[in-house]
């Protein structure tokens, strides 16, 4: 298992221009992580070579691999121009990913913030042949350059696990593979356990993180609480804190093979490097204890 923490756990450090993408290599290496997967929130590397050149050259310097690239995209466009569009730009992030030497990129299939109209059955079916069509195209496109494309349970459209699948099957490419989300089955009310069962031969990485999960009629009150496709309040929590089973996730990951990356999100209310060093320490003992 290789450790890592993803840029979006530091975004709010980021944000508010204590930290670069830069200093976050920096601080991975310094807190003990193995790679870094790049979410481009609070800084941007397609429209800026130079500063990716920077960070393959850094993260080569410190040791750190870069070892997932994750964007947001969308194919269920109105027009056929606009789908032309959204893949010419996806693929713009393609090539970045061949730049900076990273092989491993996840792209989303709809936006992520949609109605609740959006979020049934009917719509993705509707929409579902532009989904797979751009999904294919981004995955032909990355073939060539020897790198991984992937859907995650993501975005509430896409994010149950069978709907997952569904996509991935109609790809059909052998390069076009899934980014496992161990929390994410939550915000359509999927029980994360039977989520990662599903998926877990589909993966070819693994995202940690955990939530404080709410019933749907108890509100908790203030904070930065969000609402599941049926209304459950889900706020992010340091993992190994909240209420996912996250031993026994541990377990069933480390039961089906998989040695690969590990990435820890954060997506909390604690300050957000404190809170990433509790989450990757947690991470890192909790999967020794499980394989114990």
């Amino acid at each position: 298992m290789k450790l890592g923490l993803s840029t979006y756990s530091l975004l709010n450090a980021i944000k508010a221009g204590e930290m670069t993408v830069l200093d976050a290599i920096d601080w991975i290496a310094d807190n003990g992580g193995e790679h870094m997967e790049m979410v481009p929130y609070g800084y941007t590397l397609v429209d800026d070579p130079k500063l990716a050149d920077a960070v393959r050259e850094k993260a080569a310097a410190r040791g750190i691999e870069l070892s997932n690239y994750c964007l947001p995209a969308n194919f269920a466009q109105e027009t056929p121009e606009a789908f032309e569009e959204e893949v010419r730009r996806v693929q713009r992030h393609v090539d970045l990913c061949a730049r900076l030497g990273v092989r491993h990129m996840r792209h989303d299939v709809t936006a992520f913030t949609i109605p609740a109209e959006q979020m049934g059955i009917g719509w993705f079916d509707d929409r579902f042949e532009e989904m797979v069509e751009g999904s294919r195209r981004i995955a032909d496109y990355a073939a060539p350059l020897g790198i991984t494309t992937t859907i995650e349970n993501h975005g509430f459209s896409a994010q149950a696990s069978d709907r997952v699948q569904r996509i991935l099957r109609a790809v059909g490419r052998p390069n076009f593979r899934t980014t496992l989300d161990v929390g994410n089955f939550l915000c359509v009310d999927e029980d994360p356990v039977v989520g990662v069962m599903n998926n877990l031969p589909y993966a070819s990485f693994v995202h940690f993180k955990d939530f404080y999960v709410r019933p749907e009629d108890e509100n908790p009150g203030g904070g930065v609480w969000f609402r599941s496709s049926h209304g459950k309040y889900l706020r992010g929590a340091i993992v190994g804190h909240g209420d996912l089973p996250i031993r026994k996730l541990i377990r069933l990951i480390r039961a089906s093979g998989y040695d690969g990356y590990i990435t820890v999100e954060f997506e909390g209310m604690e300050e957000c490097r404190a809170a990433s060093r509790i989450a990757m320490d947690n991470m890192r003992r909790l999967w020794e204890e499980c394989g114990a």
